[in-house]
Formats: C-alpha cells, sequence, structure tokens
C-alpha cells in the first residue's frame, strides 16, 4: 500500500527527509576525499506493507534498505515504536536508525555488499550469520561516521549521541531476543549485542573516517 501522511506524520516525514539530506551531504563529501563518487539512495516512505526489488515487507519489519533498488524504506510507526517498544525516544534514536539503513547503501556502492550477501549460499546458516553480524555491526559504524559529521555542522544537539546510543543498545540481539523469549541464543545473532552496536557506533563517531570500519578482520567484539 503505498505511504498516505496523515497530519502527525508529516513532521516526521519532514524529519526523515532532512537526516537524509544530511547524510547525503556527509556521504558526498567522505566520498569525495577518497576518490568515489557517491550516488544518493531513494526515500520510500510506506505505511502496512510495501513491495521492493528485494520482496513484499510489512511494517513488522522496520525501515530496512534494498541493495536491489537501492532505496530506503521507511514506515514512520518505527519512530513511534522506538520509543514505545524499544524504549529509545528522541529525534536522535531516529536519525540513527536512518544512519544505519544508509550505511548498508554506502555497503553498496564500496562493493561489500557484492561480496558479503553470496555466502549465504556457500554457508551454513550458523557461519553466515557471523559475517551477516558484522556486516551489520559496519552499518552502525558508518552510522557513526555520519554522526561525527552532523557534529562538525552544528547539527548535534546536547544529548543526541546518548540518544543514539540508547537505540543502537534497543535493538541488540541479546536485548530483543531477552525480551522476547527470556534468553538468548548468540549463535542465532544475525546484528551484534547491545554492547557490539554501540561499540561500533561509537567507534564511527570517533574515526569519523571509512578507514577503521573494517569489522570484518578485526579481534574487536
Amino acid at each position: 500500500m503505498p505511504y498516505e501522511e496523515s497530519s502527525q506524520e508529516k513532521e516526521l516525514a519532514q524529519f526523515v527527509s532532512v537526516v537524509l539530506a544530511d547524510t547525503e551531504a556527509v556521504w558526498s563529501e567522505i566520498f569525495q576525499d577518497n576518490g568515489l563518487q557517491y550516488k544518493n539512495p531513494i526515500l520510500v516512505l510506506y505505511s502496512n506493507s510495501v513491495q521492493s526489488a528485494c520482496g513484499a515487507a510489512g511494517s513488522s519489519v522496520g525501515p530496512f534498505y534494498c541493495p536491489g533498488d537501492q532505496k530506503l524504506y521507511i514506515d514512520l510507526s518505527f519512530y513511534q515504536e522506538l520509543q514505545d517498544k524499544f524504549h529509545a525516544p528522541g529525534d536522535f534514536a531516529m536519525a540513527y536508525v536512518i544512519a544505519h539503513e544508509v550505511g548498508h547503501h554506502v555497503q553498496t556502492l564500496l562493493g561489500t555488499t557484492e561480496k558479503t550477501m553470496p555466502l549465504r549460499e556457500k554457508l551454513s546458516e550458523e557461519e553466515f550469520n557471523k559475517y551477516l553480524l558484522r556486516f551489520e555491526l559496519q552499518a552502525d559504524y558508518f552510522a557513526g561516521v555520519w554522526a561525527n559529521h552532523a557534529q562538525g555542522m552544528d547539527l548535534l544537539e546536547e544529548g543526541d549521541l546518548e540518544e543514539a546510543l540508547t537505540a543502537a543498545s534497543a535493538v541488540g540481539d541479546d536485548t530483543l531476543q531477552k525480551q522476547a523469549q527470556g534468553y538468548v541464543v548468540p549463535e542465532s545473532f544475525t546484528h551484534g549485542t547491545s554492547e557490539q552496536r554501540k561499540s561500533w557506533f561509537y567507534k564511527g563517531y570517533e574515526n569519523g573516517t571509512i578507514k577503521g570500519g573494517d569489522t570484518f578482520n578485526t579481534t574487536s567484539p
């Protein structure tokens, strides 16, 4: 179903657009500094369900990026979920989520997605999950890189970084599994623990560069 904007969601839609524009400015500059050209992803706002090049998705999926069409899909009900379900309120918590999905776009442009995803066919689910986890943590790192530059552009207010770290923690595999079933199954992790997600986001925030974001070849958790 195409996205139909309600009055209360209008402000949120504008906020998402502003954050996306900020990420475009930051990543265009970073890519240019590295002798590369950044191509902006396309934003798709939807309600209930949407069809992407990656297949059909419902709002329960949350915001996602599809490398097949290089589009960023955002169901604005997720903003409310961050506050109510994940207890991660604040605009910058949502900004972190958007920046994480843009991080997946950066991975697509850098060729990382193309190298990682075919491994799904070659490895066991448990083995592939290890790569998927590192892939997701790299998107968290790139979200941190964006936050570093956002601060340099005076876009961060006091408390914003804490909001992002709270959101990163709230969507950690261990936290979500504990909430859902009361226990954790580490071999099924695909995004990283709360500590890992916070840690890599903060590393990106401290470094502010693409370098330092190789989550695949590192001894760090």
